[in-house]
């Protein structure tokens, strides 16, 4: 089950309180915390529509950008014994460390219905 939604290649995570009985989401990708919710998903995804609109008119207005940057970089904490693994691996391709997880990551997300079939059964 995916709790994303797309609108405008703008993407959101929701969720569901059930102490609150209503729906919230948050628009990802953007610098700025945008949230929004509503009682039904008819409502959850008019008010996600809504904030997406509000929010590019905004940017507009003040010329800011929409899209958060992404530098190309981060941080990854794993194992000591993965990361052993993953850099005899690489060395054993005659890679980097860094040329094996790029490689990785685009092998997974060329997979992402596979993936999450993965991720959704853990």
């Amino acid at each position: 089950m995916s709790d994303i939604l797309q609108y405008k290649n703008y993407y959101a995570s929701v969720q569901f309180s059930a102490e609150d009985e209503v729906f919230h989401g948050k628009i990802l990708g953007v610098s700025d915390l945008i949230t929004f919710e509503g009682e039904s998903v008819k409502e959850l995804k008019a008010a996600f529509e809504e904030a997406v609109e509000d929010y590019l008119e905004t940017c507009a207005e003040i010329g800011k950008e929409p899209e958060k940057a992404y530098k190309g970089t981060f941080n990854v904490r794993v194992p000591s014994s993965l990361h052993k693994n993953a850099a005899i691996f690489a060395a054993a391709h005659n890679i980097t460390l860094n040329e094996f997880v790029k490689k990785a990551l685009a092998f997974t997300l060329d997979r992402k219905d596979q993936m999450s079939l993965v991720l959704d059964n853990n």
